[in-house]
């Protein structure tokens, strides 16, 4: 594997995990307001990415490469309303969209098929995370200001489970 593909790769690794910590950040707050339905969505959020990181974490592993785990971030985002963890999860989503291209450009400029392959996956999971992040941007906005209506989404929220990827490596 090309050096510059395994350092993204690596890297990837790390903001997924920042990821899933922003996530749990974002859990943390819609718990303290009352509103476990976004706080499970979110914890939900995080989950995934901890499973993105450790699919990459495992293809570098067997394709016989070094995985060098690096620091994570604390979260540095504030949030003073109900919609300010909805924006910023998605203009991140947007930026892991834009880290996730540049890892399969990489890969595409070296003729390295098979991480292209492998990135296939996340290309696809990106559109459906910046779907997701924008259509409850849409449903705050629509419904958000009517306690009622809040009530019946952070229902909806609160009836998301699990489930892990189902990638093969």
């Amino acid at each position: 594997m090309d050096r510059k593909v395994s350092e993204l790769l690596n890297d990837q690794i790390n903001k997924e995990f920042y990821s899933a910590y922003l996530y749990l950040d974002m859990a943390n707050f819609y718990s303290s307001k009352g509103l476990d339905g976004f706080a499970n969505w979110y914890e939900i959020q995080a989950k995934e990415e901890q499973d993105h990181a450790m699919l990459i974490y495992k293809y570098l592993h067997n394709n016989d490469q070094d995985v060098t785990l690096g620091a994570i971030a604390k979260p540095d985002k504030e949030f003073k309303s109900l919609m300010d963890p909805l924006t910023i999860a998605h203009a991140h989503e947007q930026y892991v969209t834009s880290l996730i291209d540049a890892i399969y450009d990489a890969a595409q400029a070296v003729k390295d098929h098979r991480t292209v392959q492998f990135l296939d996956w996340f290309i696809k999971e990106q559109g459906e995370e910046e779907m997701n992040s924008s259509s409850m941007i849409t449903k705050m906005e629509l419904f958000g200001d009517d306690a009622k209506a809040l009530y019946m989404l952070n229902s909806e929220l609160a009836g998301r489970t699990y489930s892990a990827p189902s990638l093969k490596l």
